[in-house]
């Protein structure tokens, strides 16, 4: 999904010293990002790692929510183990590019969400092909398809391609995502595809829990 990059405000706390989480488009989001300023090293061990996911957990107001989706960096390392030991996640989607060297980090991802019990909804092929904003031809800049044959050599589901396309960079740099700044476009159309498709695979976890 894209990140609301264009969100400058702070959190604020309510009656029970709970963050409220930021409001845009319906949905509650709330990030680290927002707790420090743009120039600040993030340089962090594990256990402060593992303080920060708490505290976006437990110390934000999130009231009734259907879904918490938490983006997480790629990789396995403290911020994936702490999550997936700690809450009972439904599913994980794993977003990858097409090129060899982001599957293998796609590939770890999924083998430790295997190994530690959490259902893998399906993968994502982002910047999958690059589509030219004035005559709209595509070229296959990192490869292509290589997230889609990983899907199928693991028996996951393929949920579907982003372009690397400029629309899609600049609304998202400015916090209005595609899907709300061009709703009837091209590319909206493939957010609201991968999304149908992600609670689908959710829907069949939870039926069969």
């Amino acid at each position: 999904m894209p990140r609301l990059t264009g969100i400058r405000e702070k959190p604020q706390l309510n009656d029970d010293k709970k963050m409220v989480p930021l409001v845009r488009f319906g949905l509650s989001i709330m990030s680290i990002g927002f707790l420090v300023e743009e120039d600040t090293a993030m340089i962090w061990r594990g256990p402060m790692v593992m303080s920060a996911i708490t505290q976006m957990l437990r110390d934000v107001a999130w009231g009734t929510l259907d879904v918490l989706v938490v983006d997480m960096p790629p990789g396995t390392g403290d911020a994936q183990l702490t999550l997936a030991q700690n809450v009972p996640l439904k599913g994980a989607v794993i977003i990858s590019t097409p090129q060899d060297l982001s599957l293998i980090d796609a590939r770890r991802g999924l083998a430790m969400f295997k190994k530690v019990n959490v259902p893998v909804l399906g993968i994502v092929e982002n910047m999958s092909y690059f589509q030219c904003p004035h005559c709209g031809t595509r070229s296959d800049i990192f490869g292509h398809g290589g997230a889609r044959h990983e899907a199928e050599k693991l028996g996951v589901p393929f949920l579907g391609e982003i372009p690397l396309h400029i629309a899609i960079r600049t609304a998202s740099d400015a916090g209005n995502p595609v899907v709300e700044s061009e709703p009837d476009g091209p590319h909206a159309a493939i957010y609201r595809a991968i999304g149908d498709k992600v609670r689908e695979q959710l829907q069949g976890v939870i039926a069969a829990a």
